[in-house]
């Protein structure tokens, strides 16, 4: 799951240019495969594969492929970041098994301009010294040879600095702490810059107090003074500090352009309808700060089971199937974006729907489903129901998540392509009312490991990784075999 940030320039890009195709005219409506039997046996077909289907795809399935990415990360120092052998190692895995399965495996390759951090130092010096425990921002410009030494500024009333009014106070030359939140990284860099900030620290602001999460500056040519995150412990306690006198500061913050080359993985079902594809998809790759098992091996693993337990039924497949492991999403949703931008305006028409899943396993979990507002493409609505009608068919209460931009559907949207899914929590703070839905501790985090090394095997909820794996096994049977009433099917 990504941090919430601005698109990568990849996928800005393609999503600019998808939008406009979006906008086009529509081309004549498909024909309709249903119209000589009708659409009654055809939905029950459908519902028969489902029910089969989500019968077969089973936790302990799934577990074993969670098993081989927590060693793939084990072996590989720890991580299954884009760029490293840890995610070769958990491709080559998913590849062997697709393979033995009697799928053809497509590896679609693609690079991008990445940053890895060098130096990430921070101490305060004055009055109380001790050292801190930032991380660099991703494109973060660096601080002078030897580091930086001077002043805190903290921004009034815990403010977002998103706005020119929050750095009107002594600011200028000292490095500003700033809220995280309510607008992205780049703005903050813009407006401390323009007022003439040497450094700007942002409080991660997340439960519990000693968590961080490194962010991204994008586009990076907005990058103007040094950036990196504070774990909300460390940032109160400065900002404690600052209200009683001056607090000084040593920063060294550094950081080393690179071209990344990463690759996603295609496999489709030999069967069914390439006029009417659907896209069952996660990403990878885990963060660079962790294993990445709940973020997002759950989906991954379980994504890769129903794709082993789908083709002995390949038969019974009316449209194709494409089960799709992306790369870099932590990146900014970049592998899936490639994928999108390489398709031309027919294969865009021709995608029924897609089906995005992040962080299905997550020990705190709210039920969440996919829910569009707004202009969502044709047929979202429609993928909605179908999850939130086969949960609720199974007693389990639903809350609405919206799309929100920070996986992988991102791409599609822009292109016009209905999308829908779920998620079982990343870093949203679990409410009194979610608590009573499905148990947990409010107050804190739906998943306490997000982008954190102990997002490891033990820290995986097996119950709600079930359930959505009934839940993701259901739908792409269904749509594997109906996808008559997705809207956006006659419509493109």
């Amino acid at each position: 799951m990504a941090r919430r940030r601005t698109a990568a320039p990849a996928c800005a890009l393609a999503c600019a240019a998808l939008l406009a195709a979006a906008a086009a005219p529509a081309p004549e409506a498909l024909a309709d495969p249903v119209a000589a039997t009708g659409p009654a046996p055809v939905r029950a077909d459908a519902e028969r594969l489902a029910g089969r289907l989500a019968s077969e795809v089973t936790t302990a399935g799934a577990w074993r492929h969670l098993e081989a990415f927590q060693r793939a990360a084990d072996e590989h120092g720890g991580v299954r970041a884009v760029g490293t052998e840890g995610y070769d190692a958990s491709a080559h895995y998913v590849t062997r098994r697709l393979t033995e399965a009697g799928y053809r495996v497509r590896v679609q390759r693609f690079s991008f301009p990445d940053s890895l951090p060098v130096a990430q130092t921070a101490r305060v010096t004055a009055p109380d010294p001790r050292d801190l425990h930032p991380l660099l921002a991703r494109f973060s410009p660096a601080t002078p040879d030897g580091g930086w030494r001077g002043r805190l500024a903290v921004l009034p009333g815990n403010a977002y600095g998103c706005g020119a009014a929050d750095y009107a106070g002594d600011v200028r030359g000292h490095a500003v702490l700033a809220r995280y939140g309510g607008c992205d990284l780049a703005r903050k860099s813009e407006l401390a810059a323009a007022a003439g900030a040497a450094a700007l620290l942002v409080n991660v602001d997340q439960q519990p107090a000693e968590m961080n999460i490194r962010s991204t500056v994008r586009p990076p040519a907005v990058a103007r003074v040094p950036t990196a995150n504070l774990p909300r412990g460390e940032a109160e306690r400065l900002a404690a500090d600052a209200a009683r006198g001056p607090v000084e500061l040593f920063l060294d913050l550094r950081g080393r352009a690179v071209t990344t080359e990463s690759y996603n993985l295609l496999a489709d079902t030999p069967t069914g309808r390439a006029d009417r594809t659907v896209v069952l998809g996660s990403h990878l790759d885990s963060a660079t700060e962790g294993p990445g098992l709940n973020d997002n091996g759950s989906s991954a693993a379980m994504v890769l089971e129903t794709a082993l337990r789908l083709a002995p039924h390949r038969d019974q497949v009316r449209n194709r199937v494409r089960f799709a492991f992306w790369g870099a999403e932590e990146e900014g949703m970049i592998g899936s974006g490639h994928y999108v931008a390489q398709l031309s305006a027919q294969e865009r028409r021709e995608t029924a729907l897609v089906l995005n899943f992040e962080t299905i396993a997550s020990p705190n979990y709210a039920r969440m489903v996919y829910h569009g507002t707004g202009a969502v493409p044709p047929g979202t609505d429609t993928v909605e129901k179908v999850f939130t009608d086969r949960f609720a068919r199974r007693g389990l209460p639903t809350v609405p998540l919206e799309f929100d931009g920070r996986s992988d559907f991102a791409p599609f949207m822009a292109a016009g392509i209905p999308a829908g899914g779920g998620s079982a929590g990343y870093n949203h703070l679990k409410t009194p009312e979610w608590q009573r839905l499905f148990g947990g501790t409010a107050g804190q985090l739906t998943d306490p490991c997000y982008h954190q090394t102990c997002d490891d095997l033990s820290h995986l909820d097996r119950t709600i990784l079930g359930q959505f794996g009934d839940a993701m096994a259901w739908a792409t049977a269904r749509f594997a075999v109906d996808v008559s009433d997705v809207g956006a099917v006659r419509a493109r």
